[in-house]
Order: structure tokens, then C-alpha cells, then sequence
């Protein structure tokens, strides 16, 4: 399985072969919005209307078809929090109106789960079994905290879910070959994980070069995840399709990661 880009109109997303109910990991092509904004950005509160991430959503949600009023958002911290959500859950467009977290899963049918990322790792989840859905933002710090192994294992907790039925992809990130950082962040990646992780870490001079696709990857199959989808995508690489907070110096949108809650697959 892998992740393959889909068009719909102008809009470009990318979805994983092994989820079957409605997702996509967003670019930044087939939105409203304008300048740095340019053009599917999901996120208000960068310079954006919020007309123009409320056209932007509608847009997304009719390609997904989705209610465009029923999604929850995340206020994301870089933490490993994870938030079990309904429709009750539901506070509208301005992501700074729901408690924060970096998680979220729900197995209420219909509703949308969005998180956003520039460079940092989304995650996405489904249980063809249960019909439960997941998603994550998994910065450098959520990450070594286990945020992905803390969404499984909430989804077993609150759903019944079993983590070898779950099916999970990850999206478009820093790759390697731009995720450049001091010794402070290996360190707690080994920390966290453990020496296994130094497959994963390259130095040149005084700087590391993390993969953090495969860190997430790892920490996934060590929650007995066997099905994982993963992009091959550097959101660096293609500052034309995706935004990175670390190309535009912090002057950009935001991509999303969104998954519908539609039940089990037959």
C-alpha cells in the first residue's frame, strides 16, 4: 500500500490505499485564499480571512464528502494529548476555540477529525472493524512523547479496537534530508525509543538529520500496528505544493489532515 495524490478540480490531496472511509492529507493547491496564504490554506489566524478558510473547508468537504459543519478541530501544543470527541465536540472554524491537544478520535459516524501541519507529521487512523478514526499532529516533541502510540492505545480503551485491525498513514512532513537540528533532539528521540532509533538519525558535523516518517513508523508498529501507509513527500522539497514553516520563515498557511468517520469497511 501506499499514498497516492488525487485531484478533484484544482484541488490536490493525498489519501492512503489502506484507509478506506474518507481522508486526505492536503497541499496548499485548490483553495480562495491569497499572498502567502496561497491558495487551500485551513488554518485562521495567520493573516487569513476567515471567509477564505471557510470557502477553503467547503471545498475540501464537498471532494471528501463531508458535512463542512461536523468536524473537530485541534488547538495543538506539541504534546501527547488525546481528546475522544462527538459531535457535541464541534466549536466551528478558529482552531483556538477547542481545548488543546494534538490528538483526536471518535468513532461518532460522519464526523471529520482536522489537524494541521507545515513540516511537522500527520497521522491518520481507521479501524476497518469498529469504524473508529484517529488523527494526529506529531511534531519532534509529540513524537518522542508517543503521540501515535497514544492514539492507539486510546482508541483500544474507548472503542474496543484491536491495534493489529488499525490501519494508519503518514503524511507529507520534513523529510530527512531537510530536518536539520541540533544534538538536543536525537537525544530525545533515543531517550524515547531507545538505540533502535539510530537507524533513523544521520550526523554531519555538529547537525543531525532526523527521519521522522520512520520514527513515527516505528513507534506505530511498537503499538502493534501492522498496516502503515507512508508518504515519501518533504514538505521542503516542494514549497510550490506544500507549506513548511521552516522555507517561509513562519510566513504561510496551514495543510490539513482530515478523516471522516464512516464506519467499517465491507
Amino acid at each position: 500500500m501506499s499514498v497516492i495524490t488525487n485531484k478533484c478540480g484544482q484541488l490536490e490531496y493525498l489519501t492512503a490505499e489502506g484507509i478506506c472511509v474518507p481522508h486526505g492529507f492536503t497541499t496548499r493547491l485548490g483553495g480562495v485564499s491569497q499572498g502567502s496564504q496561497a491558495s487551500l490554506n485551513l488554518a485562521f489566524g495567520r493573516g487569513d480571512t476567515m471567509e477564505n478558510v471557510e470557502k477553503n473547508l467547503c471545498i475540501l468537504a464537498d471532494a471528501l464528502d463531508f458535512d463542512p459543519k461536523k468536524y473537530v478541530m485541534t488547538y495543538q501544543i506539541h504534546s501527547d494529548i488525546v481528546r475522544v470527541v462527538t459531535e457535541q465536540d464541534c466549536r466551528g472554524l478558529c482552531h483556538r476555540d477547542y481545548p488543546q491537544c494534538d490528538g483526536l478520535v471518535t468513532n461518532t459516524p460522519g464526523l471529520a477529525l482536522l489537524i494541521f501541519t507545515a513540516d511537522c507529521t500527520p497521522l491518520l487512523f481507521h479501524d476497518p472493524v469498529t469504524g473508529a478514526v484517529g488523527a494526529a499532529h506529531a511534531g519532534w516533541r509529540g513524537t518522542a512523547k508517543g503521540i501515535a502510540a497514544r492514539v492507539v492505545e486510546t482508541m483500544v480503551q474507548s472503542f474496543g479496537c484491536r491495534p493489529e485491525d488499525i490501519h494508519a498513514a503518514i503524511g507529507p512532513n520534513l523529510g530527512m534530508c531537510h530536518f536539520e537540528t541540533d544534538a538536543d533532539v536525537p537525544a530525545a528521540m533515543i531517550g524515547a525509543f531507545g538505540e533502535e532509533i539510530n537507524a533513523f538519525i544521520r550526523q554531519k558535523g555538529e547537525k543531525y538529520f532526523l527521519d521522522v516518517k520512520q520514527i513515527n513508523a516505528l513507534a506505530l508498529r511498537r503499538a502493534g500496528v501492522r498496516h502503515i501507509d507512508i508518504s515519501t513527500d518533504c514538505t521542503m522539497c516542494q514549497p510550490d505544493r506544500f507549506w513548511s514553516h521552516r522555507f517561509t520563515k513562519g510566513d504561510r498557511g496551514a495543510q490539513g489532515a482530515v478523516i471522516v468517520c464512516k464506519g467499517g469497511c465491507k
